[in-house]
């Protein structure tokens, strides 16, 4: 199949220079509003490291000045990431001073299953996988990500950190062309659960982010998660969950179409896309991900941090069975958190969190609680507890019988 339309010339191709991409990524034409300042618009590796502006406090986690920090000498540690529903290993409570976080993300476009009659889209990935892997820093530390687009791939990436401060989230310094490596390194200046995702300009920013290309990064308040009160939270584990937003075209029969090849279905994307009306709603990039065997498992007793990503649309979770004890919907671990929750609310654009602790065990339902999404549209995933039943919680007090 053809592609049907031309791309706007600003987007891809090695042949536009960094001040056109800039200029595609803020929407601008040529001779817009946006006045840009060439290669000198954002901070470059030839760039001097340091910077004498004065800082407001916001600006100042830990009340140290950026100013103040000598990068060279901070230690570096090297974080593996892994791939979701699953996070990095981590302590909760930070030890030391801020650290430099090593983390490497290859970017890979593949042909990805989407649903259980065996759909497919060609997904464009961080490692591969949809959402992209979670990374876990704390307050004041800096991430220092090397991003690697495969050889192989077609198009051009970049990624639009919303944990970041400046440069588009870090998106006007990581333009990559397939076979290319770049290396970003910004100070985490606000405590919380962020998204992140690709934001190569124009059109394609929506286009890259419908087909997976994002995912998440928490940062850590240094001493741990508190309550209202400032009283520890801890966790056992952490589930991380993608949600996802698929446009799949469809022929004149209203069939899938198949396309053998990245960027094949651009101009049919598009026109779906413009309806607003996502064909699936997913969890971790594909229907029953996380049901099945890939059910999430937990143990009566334990504190689960479920964390949700949504780079696109609005979500409403929600444990069948269980609830919110802390919930962060912004994501904003320097605020308090809501307590008791039912269901709760996620901007789209944003990753929040929320911690329960397991009372009974059995098959729990964690949903879009849209149930015409979660049912119907494929946002639904299973976690399975082990333990022993109390009857003291819930009991059935008589079992089905004729009236």
């Amino acid at each position: 199949m053809t592609i049907k339309s031309m791309f706007t010339p600003s987007v891809t191709g090695r042949d536009q220079n960094p001040d056109q991409r800039r200029r595609a990524i803020l929407g601008a034409t040529a001779t817009g509003s946006v006045a840009l300042a060439g290669a000198g618009l954002w901070g470059t590796a030839a760039q001097a490291a340091g910077d004498s502006s004065p800082l407001t406090e916001a600006a100042q986690p830990l009340g140290i000045a950026t100013a103040d920090i000598d990068i060279a000498a901070l230690p570096r540690v090297k974080q593996t990431l892994v791939a979701p529903p699953f996070a990095p290993e981590h302590e909760q409570v930070a030890s030391g001073g801020p650290k430099i976080v090593e983390v490497e993300m290859t970017i890979i476009e593949k042909m990805m299953q989407v649903d259980h009659d065996g759909n497919m889209i060609w997904a464009f990935t961080y490692n591969g996988t949809v959402p992209g892997p979670l990374i876990i820093c704390y307050l004041g530390d800096y991430i220092e990500l090397t991003l690697k687009s495969a050889p192989e791939n077609m198009l051009e990436h970049n990624i639009d950190f919303h944990a970041s401060t400046g440069a588009l989230g870090g998106g006007g310094l990581t333009h990559i062309q397939p076979g290319e490596e770049v290396k970003l390194r910004f100070r985490a200046l606000k405590p919380g659960t962020f998204t992140y995702h690709c934001a190569p300009g124009a059109e394609m920013i929506p286009y890259h982010v419908v087909h997976g290309m994002n995912g998440a990064v928490m940062v850590l308040p240094r001493e741990g998660l508190k309550d209202k009160e400032g009283k520890p939270i801890r966790y056992d584990r952490i589930f991380y969950i993608g949600e996802q937003d698929y446009y799949l075209p469809k022929d004149e029969y209203g069939q899938y179409i198949h396309y053998d090849s990245a960027l094949e279905d651009y101009s049919d994307s598009l026109n779906a896309m413009r309806k607003l009306v996502p064909t699936h709603v997913v969890f971790n990039g594909a229907e029953g991900a996380l049901t099945g065997e890939n059910a999430l498992k937990a143990k009566v007793g334990e504190t689960v941090l479920f964390i949700h990503n949504q780079a696109n649309r609005d979500t409403r979770p929600h444990l069948i069975g269980g609830h919110g004890d802390y919930v962060w919907e912004t994501g904003g671990f320097g605020d308090p958190p809501a307590t008791g929750l039912e269901t709760w609310f996620i901007r789209g654009g944003s990753a929040g969190a929320a911690i329960y602790t397991f009372v009974q065990p059995g098959i729990y339902a964690y949903v879009n609680h849209n149930l015409i999404e979660a049912v119907l549209l494929g946002a639904l995933a299973h976690v399975k507890v082990e333990g022993a039943w109390d009857n003291k919680v819930m009991e059935q007090v008589k079992p089905p019988t004729k009236m």
